[in-house]
Formats: structure tokens, sequence, C-alpha cells
């Protein structure tokens, strides 16, 4: 089977499956695992990822404004690996590529792939993802005993969590310049490792708040995962991030509990990982539960 992945957390899964070797494309973002980056390039943006956030805020509301997609897919590469299984999804057009995006290049193509559209909003619709790729890739068994893992992680530190005396107060920051807080699966996540997500709603997408907002919401705990961003850039845009002198009297600020963590990794992609990213903030809301034994430094204290 030929397979080409739009989406990095579908890339992820396929590998978690064991068929890395049957991958022949994928998108300028799929990294993970290492050998995954090294395939062909179908997806590329339409905005330079390493501009500034209020940069990139600003040229992707524009281009969506006009009603075009921010991202493109080489047709002609496209038709030349000649794909069975196309991997893509619809929840997130910033994020990634979409059906839409997929739609011309499909016409070019002399013999119709399978697509698999994925287009989870919770950790339960994610595992189950993972099983309609095992379905479509015939390899069931595999994709159920790997969602069955994870669902019982996540239930493990759920259960362990409930120990605690008390739940911290938590603002999930997906975007910096202008403020978004985390949505989708990242409110539950929150829930699961023992947190009340202040502000983000479960199931539902991101959205833009103001300062005001945030500091209404008296977090004890801010977490801040910019979508896309890895452990390192999100310290250094923090570094430059001026905000608001009342911010100051937030608990999570004057008692030092604000994290960056690895968004890109953990929490941003509807994917395996994030088991994982439950496991980290379980960690952070809770250290004296969870204890740390990664020497992978997943988030950073600020």
């Amino acid at each position: 089977m030929r397979i080409c992945s739009l989406l990095p957390s579908a890339t992820e899964m396929v590998y978690a499956l064991g068929l890395g070797d049957c991958v022949v494309g994928v998108t300028h973002e799929c990294d993970f695992p290492l050998e995954a980056a090294r395939k062909p390039k179908l997806v590329r943006p339409r905005v330079d990822p390493k501009a500034a956030p209020a940069e990139t805020d600003r040229l992707v509301s524009e281009i969506i404004a006009r009603g075009e997609s921010i991202y493109t897919v080489d047709a002609e590469l496209l038709n030349s690996l000649s794909p069975d299984l196309i991997l893509t999804q619809d929840l997130c057009h910033v994020c990634a590529a979409s059906p839409d995006d997929l739609a011309a290049a499909l016409t070019r193509l002399p013999k119709q792939p399978q697509v698999l559209s994925l287009t989870a909003h919770s950790l339960v619709e994610i595992w189950n993802d993972i099983r309609r790729v095992g379905e479509a890739t015939g390899r069931r068994q595999q994709a159920e005993t790997l969602a069955d893992s994870l669902e019982q992680k996540v239930a493990a530190i759920e259960a362990t969590a409930r120990q605690a005396p008390f739940r911290r107060r938590v603002l999930c920051l997906e975007w910096l310049e202008p403020y978004y807080v985390g949505g989708h699966w990242v409110p539950e996540m929150v829930a699961k490792a023992g947190g009340q997500d202040v502000l983000g709603r479960a199931g539902e997408p991101s959205y833009r708040v103001t300062s005001e907002e945030i500091i209404a919401s008296r977090p004890d705990v801010i977490v801040v995962m910019p979508c896309g961003y890895d452990l390192e850039r999100t310290r250094a845009e923090l570094s430059d991030l001026q905000v608001p002198e009342a911010w100051n009297d937030l608990p999570a600020v004057r008692e030092r509990r604000i994290y960056a963590v690895d968004a890109n990794s953990y929490f941003s992609r509807p994917g395996p990982r994030l088991a994982d990213g439950v496991a980290q903030l379980a960690r952070i809301f809770h250290p004296d539960l969870f204890v740390d034994d990664s020497a992978i430094p997943h988030s950073c204290r600020l």
C-alpha cells in the first residue's frame, strides 16, 4: 500500500502502526518520527512558518478572508506518487491541509485513491481515528491495541489525579499575539490531568480572548502552548512578550506557575502523543502525585 499523509498526526498514527515504509508523501510539518521528515513533501504553506505570531495571525486572516487556502498541494508530485490511500482532515484549515485543498489535485489523478478524512474533536474521537486508520490500512488489530493502550494510560492518570485535594484553575494559551485559548481536546486533557480549564471549551475550537478576560479568569496555572511551536520556540516568544502590569496580580504569575510546553508534539496534533501531554499536565498540576521520570525537557517553568 502507498500512503500519502496530509496531516502530521495521521503520519504519526501510520508510523505507530508499523507502516512507515508505506508512506510515500507527507507535509512540510511531518517531523515525527524523524524518518517521516525525509519523505517527499506534498503540502507547503503560503505563510512563512517562522513569521512572528502577530504577523502570522494577520497573514492567515487576510488569506482566509479572501476565501483562499493557506496551503498548496503539489498536484504533480501527488500524481507521480500514485497513492492508494490519502489521509487528510476537515477540522482546522489553519493547522493543516483539508479536503478542499486536495480536491483540485485529485482531479488530475488517473487512478482515484481512497481518501480518509480525520475530524476528531475529543480524545475518544482521536483514539477512534487510530482505529479507522488501522481499518483502512489492514492493521485493525494493531490499531485496536494502540488505541486501547492510550485510553488506559489516560484513564490511569485521571484516576491518580482524583486523589488530589484540589483542582488548579488553568489557562491554556494556544496563541500569544493575539491571545487564543486552547479548544477541542485541550480542556479535556486539563480535566483528566486534575485541573480546571478556566476559559477553554471542550470539543469546540480555540477562540480569541482579551487580556481583561484572562485577568478576570484568575488562573492558578498558565500553560503556554502556541499551536505548531516546539518548546524552544515557545520560550523564545515568551521572552519577547509584553504583558499588562495587571497580570502581576494573577495567582499564576504571583506564584510563578507559568509553564512553556512543546505544543507541536504533545498538545496541538490530534495523535498518539496526546496521552503523553496529559501526563505532562498532571506533573505540572500535581507534582506530589506524579513524578517526572523523563530525561526529555517536555515543559519548562518560567
